[in-house]
């Protein structure tokens, strides 16, 4: 298991998120697909949120990442969707005609977080660390 360290903390916090274009448009083919992953890897970067895996197909993104635990996956969203959507229109000035709007990407989003630890490695640590007091499994460390 890799733990990231931050000031005061070890983390290893890690989501799935997958967005799509508005309309399901297929968008993200040649240029537009490769300018949107630098986008993306750019706004990772400058949020030391770390891509472990992801995949450009023509209407929707698969991103793996680990995150700090400062941020939300909501922000992380936002951070990457509002700054590709904006740099996309800018460099591709035709995206603008088919959406007008100005809104490249669909409302929501998919996300899931990946969990590296089973329940029997965690029942395992608790049971080594706590004497049990009830038969609740939500026991108080012993003085």
């Amino acid at each position: 298991m890799k733990y990231r360290y931050g000031s005061h903390t070890k983390y290893n916090i890690e989501y799935h998120f997958v967005w799509v274009t508005k309309y399901r448009y297929k968008i993200l083919t040649g240029g537009v697909g490769e300018r949107l992953r630098d986008f993306v890897r750019q706004t990772c970067v400058a949020h030391e949120i770390e891509i472990l895996r992801g995949v450009v197909s023509k209407e929707h993104v698969h991103v793996l990442v680990s995150s700090p635990p400062q941020l939300a996956p909501s922000e992380i969203m936002r951070r990457i969707k509002g700054r590709s959507a904006s740099k996309l229109f800018e460099e591709f000035p035709s995206l603008k005609k088919r959406y007008w709007g100005r809104h490249l990407w669909a409302r929501g989003y998919f996300c899931a977080t990946v969990g590296q630890m089973t329940d029997e490695m965690i029942k395992d640590y608790l049971a080594h660390h706590f004497e049990p007091k009830k038969d609740d499994g939500f026991d108080i460390e012993p003085d």
